[in-house]
């Protein structure tokens, strides 16, 4: 921009200086279009009918001057233009200059962009300059024939500085009159205004501009131009509907034993039951699908929020889920609910309590004595409401206001179903339940609260269980199981209720140290314990008296709840999110592992069914997605946010939050490599196709490379991409490993040739034709189509296309993953919706062959394998242009 400030004028007074003579040109150019406006209309009135000027098209001199078109495009094309306040597209083609350093960085507002398609600018309106020629056939109508070099525009010329406006003016004034000359053009596209603006925050609409070389996409109002690639000469040959590939859920690691109870039962069938996120699984041990290393796995997935507790009934065929409150994508809330369903045919039988719970439901259990026909509920609202249901009706019998203290563990006296018990912080309650005569909300509830007397009052009583003759047993955060036997009532027992026997302590044995989590009650009458601080596994006899022990390794935990299984085999569940499978006399051994916190790092093998994850836990994990097991763990003592693995598959590299990143041996698992680049978060690392280069994003705004040795060991600094306004979020290298593609915080797309240095490419339309190894990137022209409608930027955490490039999957922020046909480049694309995640899922990759799709939960801490099935295999798609959809287009439909 010419007229600088003096040498001794800061930065701002420059920038002020300049803004001010701008805002001075831009009125003269606004009185100037409407001057040209005015006189085109009254060219329009008195000398030609319509028709014979759209033929006649742009004044034949300025036509004439224009270089020819790109190939496929038509010969003739019309200016573009994009409203933004008092500038147009065109204005800033001529004017546009880098702002004041200090202005530039953090997401910018939506007027801070330009789409010019020379490449002045990124194409999500970053500041970088222009460096060569913008393609044929854009804008020309704007710019002077001479002109070929636009990096220039804002050097010296032939034209003194008080002449650059007017001619500028006067360029903009033909524009705008061949635009309306050209109004007819408008009618063939159906009615689409170019001139329509984008709209206020958290709006998105797509649109095609005349020429057909670029779309246009607006994320918070922000224009984003993508070009279209050579080889689609029209956007209706791309495929639509959604694709033929569907998803099944093939496998679920991990169990959510971190913070929940009453997560782990033994099926009839001999299959275990448990949950994580929204998904109950049913796991059976030995036999089906799931090859060495473990058994098959069913899933329920009814629910649409995560799933807090389960029960199951006396008949060890129906289990009853409860879950949480929640949110769906428009932020509308999702009432908590149980699901009664059968587990040998997966349907649902019943849905209870709709509309009634708050929060969630913390805990349920089935009566016993009359055959499982009522159901006790607990929720997580302040009051921490008692109900109880008739299951095979589903109406409440009775309600009722439990205690503002928290509840664990609710169970039906397997005597009595008149008597219900609570556990919670501090309170063990013991409740009266008279039906009402089966009358719907007639039934009454009354309670007596356990007197601890003479002993310490504990902080929780996690959990209790009903001995064969009457009595209960409970456990508590000192360490101590109580002994609570049934007596007539006396008038002088504190409490409340009307209850005609109560119960007291009679009996105290000190069992671990630290609280104890779990108590079940084994076929031969004996009782186990399990401890958390000590994980110890402890099986009493009659008179507590401890009959033998087990202790659970360190790394898994503490024991946080136990099932017995066939024989004497046991269930173990684990805070760290592992269950376990064995005796007291032999150990135990993990059948399924899991994360403990928000997960983000996920990468798949080269060339094996492998996989790795990372997260806040701060866990490295390799997975076997054949055995279904952990193949290997390591503490990498930070945070763990990306990862890749060298194309040899011999290493594997992980970006840590502190701008750290690590090489490591994946069969040694030692490090090979600690090196640090700034001192932000790392959000992705990529090998270069033939492993030559590394690419290291980072929240500081750059692109680290290096050069790496055949074997991946070795690495040295390459060289810097700076360029970006904004973190790095997603990153691809092209086919040949010479390019990369970039996306940042700000909705930039930007593209670098490593090989010659590390540079910025100006022009992104000579990149429109590139092929790129992998295309993970969120933002570009051939998966701007994911995006929903009213999305705010943040609505997809990762994206991921096929070997085959036939399908690409999408993680939402709305516990959702997609499958779309690829590429998909269509505005409001259907695709196929698959739940099952509590969270927002944070990443999803194809596995090597195709035959799986790996997808991440956040704070559900969860992993699912999906299989692939319909039409996808191995080798490349056919050609773009020739195919043909094999579903006529939908809207998304959910699976």
């Amino acid at each position: 921009m010419d007229g600088a400030g003096g040498p001794g004028e800061g930065p701002a007074q420059e920038a002020l200086q300049s803004l001010s003579r701008r805002l001075q040109v831009q009125e003269k150019e606004m009185e100037l279009v409407k001057a040209a406006l005015a006189e085109a209309l009254r060219l329009l009135r008195l000398q030609a009918p319509l028709n014979s000027l759209q033929d006649s098209g742009a004044p034949a001199p300025i036509r004439d001057s224009s270089p020819a078109a790109p190939p496929g495009l038509p010969p003739t094309c019309s200016p573009s233009l994009v409203s933004r306040g008092t500038q147009t597209e065109t204005e800033v083609e001529m004017e546009s200059s880098p702002g004041p350093p200090g202005l530039s960085n953090g997401p910018p507002a939506p007027q801070g962009g330009s789409e010019e398609p020379s490449g002045t600018q990124s194409e999500g309106g970053g500041s970088s300059s222009s460096g060569s020629p913008g393609p044929p056939g854009i804008l020309k109508l704007v710019q002077p024939p001479q002109r070929t070099d636009t990096a220039r525009r804002n050097s010296s010329s032939s034209s003194s500085p008080s002449e650059r406006p007017r001619q500028k003016l006067s360029r903009k004034a033909a524009s705008s009159a061949n635009l309306l000359l050209r109004s007819g053009s408008t009618e063939s596209r159906g009615g689409k205004d170019p001139l329509s603006s984008p709209g206020g925050p958290g709006s998105r609409r797509s649109n095609y501009n005349l020429e057909g070389i670029s779309v246009k996409m607006f994320l918070r109002g922000r224009p984003i131009t993508m070009y279209i690639p050579s080889g689609i000469r029209s956007l209706e040959e791309l495929p639509s509907g959604p694709p033929p590939e569907t998803l099944s859920l093939d496998w679920v690691y991990g169990y959510r034993g971190r913070d929940s109870r009453s997560n782990l039962f033994v099926l009839r069938s001999g299959e275990v039951v448990y949950f994580i996120a929204c998904v109950v699984v049913l796991y059976r041990p030995e036999g089906g699908p799931g090859g060495p290393g473990g058994g098959g796995q069913r899933h329920y997935r009814g629910h649409t929020d995560c799933v807090r507790c389960l029960a199951v009934h006396p008949d060890g065929v129906r289990v009853a889920s409860g879950q949480t409150a929640g949110v769906d994508k428009d932020g509308k809330p999702l009432q908590p609910v149980v699901h009664v369903w059968d587990s040998e045919t997966l349907l649902k039988l019943q849905e209870i309590g709709l509309g009634a719970f708050e929060r969630g439901v913390g805990a349920l259990a089935f009566s016993v004595a009359d055959q499982g026909a009522f159901l006790c509920v607990v929720d997580d609202s302040n009051e921490h409401m008692l109900s109880v249901w008739d299951c095979s009706r589903g109406t409440k019998l009775a309600e009722i206001k439990s205690t503002n203290d928290s509840v664990l563990a609710v169970g039906f006296s397997p005597r009595d179903s008149s008597c219900i018990v609570t556990s919670g912080k501090s309170h063990v309650h013991f409740w009266n339940w008279s039906g009402g005569a089966g009358a719907p909300g007639n039934g009454t509830l009354t309670r007596k609260q356990g007197v601890f007397g003479k002993y310490k009052k504990p902080k929780f009583v996690p959990c209790f269980v009903f001995l064969p003759d009457g009595d209960i047993l409970t456990g508590d955060s000192e360490g101590n199981i109580l002994t609570w036997g049934r007596s007539l009532s006396d008038a002088r027992t504190p409490g409340r209720g009307g209850a005609k026997e109560t119960y007291g302590i009679v009996a105290q044995a000190h069992a671990h140290e630290g609280s104890i989590f779990a108590l079940c009650l084994r076929r031969d009458g004996t009782v186990l314990s399990g401890g958390g601080r000590d994980r110890r596994l402890v099986q009493w006899g009659p008179g507590l008296v401890a009959l033998q022990e087990a202790e659970i390794p360190e790394h898994f935990g503490a024991v946080r709840a136990i099932a017995e299984g066939l024989g004497s085999e046991l269930l173990v569940g684990t805070t760290k999110n592992a269950l376990l499978r064995g005796d007291l006399a032999q150990g135990f051994t993990p059948v399924i592992q899991g994360h403990t916190d928000e997960l983000w790092g996920l990468c798949t093998h080269p060339f094996q069914n492998r996989f790795l994850t990372c997260g806040h836990d701060r866990q490295l994990c390799l997975w076997d997605g054949e055995g279904h097991a952990l193949a290997w763990s390591i503490d990498l003592k930070e945070t763990g946010l990306c990862a890749d693995f060298h194309p040899s598959g011999a290493v594997v590299a992980v970006g840590l939050n502190t701008g750290r990143w690590l090489v490591l041996d994946t069969e040694t698992r030692e490090i090979v490599s600690d090196v640090t680049d700034g001192n932000e978060q790392l959000s992705v690392v990529r090998y270069s196709p033939d492993g030559f280069y590394l690419a290291i994003g980072s929240h500081d705004n750059m692109i680290y490379i290096y050069s790496v040795s055949s074997d991946g060991a070795k690495s040295s600094r390459f060289g810097r991409c700076v360029g970006h306004s904004s973190f790095i979020t997603h990153l691809d290298w092209s086919k040949d490993g010479n390019f990369i593609m970039s996306n940042s915080g700000d909705y930039e797309i930007l593209y670098w040739d490593v090989a010659g240095g590390c540079k910025l490419l100006r022009n992104r339309y000579e990149s429109r034709d590139r092929e790129w190894a992998t295309y993970t990137c969120v933002l570009g022209f051939h998966v701007y189509g994911v995006w929903p409608d009213g999305s705010d930027g943040t609505d997809i955490n990762s994206l991921c296309r096929s070997h085959n490039e036939r399908v690409v999957a999408v993680a939402d922020d709305f516990c959702k993953v997609h499958l779309f046909q690829y590429p998909c480049a269509r505005a409001k694309a259907p695709s196929l919706v698959y739940g099952g995640h509590g969270s927002h899922v944070t990443s999803v990759r194809f596995t090597y062959d195709d035959s799986h799709l790996i997808s991440l939960g956040g704070k559900d801490a969860s992993i699912f394998q999906w299989r692939v099935l319909g039409a996808g295999g191995a080798g490349p798609a056919p050609a773009t242009p020739s195919r043909t959809p094999s579903l006529s287009p939908a809207s998304s439909l959910d699976v």
